[in-house]
């Protein structure tokens, strides 16, 4: 048979570095948690020392000059097929939030995709399992 579900450990729950997809750098660690259904993660370390103390000074609302580090920048996702979305994702370096959706590539690569308005306008990182 052809189609399959990921097996046990290929899920998108977890520790991942997250790569700046213009510079190729890390630039942190998030943790995905799922949360009374939904999928959202959240800045658990950020790699250089420089920015460990940052605040997301051009967020709105509840989130305007938060600190970075423990701040949730995944939302409100939720499962349809291999794909998980219907949520947003707050960029802190911008302080916009976009739609979006992730889908797990390999069980250590994960895609993530923001988007506003059709997913073609947007941008994709690459994020990597942190083992």
């Amino acid at each position: 048979m052809l189609f399959f579900q990921l097996s046990i450990g290929q899920t998108v729950l977890g520790k991942w570095k997250t790569i700046d997809d213009q510079t190729g750098k890390a630039m942190s660690i998030v943790e995905i948690v799922e949360r009374n259904g939904k999928i959202e993660g959240r800045v658990i370390d950020i790699l250089n020392p420089a920015n460990k103390n940052r605040r997301c000074e051009n967020c709105d609302g509840e989130n305007k000059n938060k600190p970075i580090l423990n701040l949730r920048i995944i939302e409100g996702l939720t499962k349809d097929g291999n794909e998980y979305s219907g949520g947003h994702i707050l960029d802190p370096k911008t302080g916009k939030k976009y739609k979006c959706y992730i889908t797990l590539e390999n069980k250590d690569k994960l895609k993530v995709r923001g988007y506003i308005g059709f997913s073609l306008l947007g941008r994709t990182q690459y994020w990597h399992r942190v083992h």
